[in-house]
């Protein structure tokens, strides 16, 4: 039997290679770190203001995470870890980060007219738009 590979936090953020599913759960009940959070954040197409929107808290709450050196929620920690799957996807279908942040910020008619990034407050949302990426990946555009 062989041993799985322990992820930490931050390749779990990352997802330089793919997590197991049992390592991604662990983490989302765990709560992401802070501090994790924030190194991500440095490599991340969304600034500090478009994750807390994303995440349904505040900017300051998030600040307060930061002072108080917590964890966050398992319901947000998942979010985080949904969107940058989704994020490492837009970047290899669209070949950079600005393709994939402008392709964000641009109403899709295959998504009923409204900007992907508008959806990404939601896990359907989320989930909409990764599909999305998946028809843009295999030359199916509308």
């Amino acid at each position: 039997m062989s041993k799985s590979k322990k992820y930490t936090q931050i390749e779990i953020l990352n997802l330089v290679e793919e997590p197991s599913p049992a390592a991604i759960i662990n983490t989302v009940r765990g709560g992401i770190y802070i501090f994790d959070f924030l190194n991500a954040l440095k490599v991340s197409p969304f600034i500090l203001k478009e994750w807390a929107q994303m995440l349904h808290l505040s900017e300051r709450t998030i600040q307060r995470y930061e002072t108080a050196k917590k964890s966050f929620e398992p319901l947000q920690s998942e979010r985080i870890i949904e969107i940058q799957k989704l994020n490492l996807k837009g970047v290899q279908v669209l070949g950079s980060t600005g393709n994939y942040r402008n392709w964000l910020e641009t109403p899709s008619i295959g998504l009923g007219g409204v900007s992907p990034f508008s959806l990404l407050d939601s896990y359907t949302g989320i989930q909409l738009v990764f599909s999305e990426l998946g028809r843009i990946e295999h030359g199916i555009f509308a």
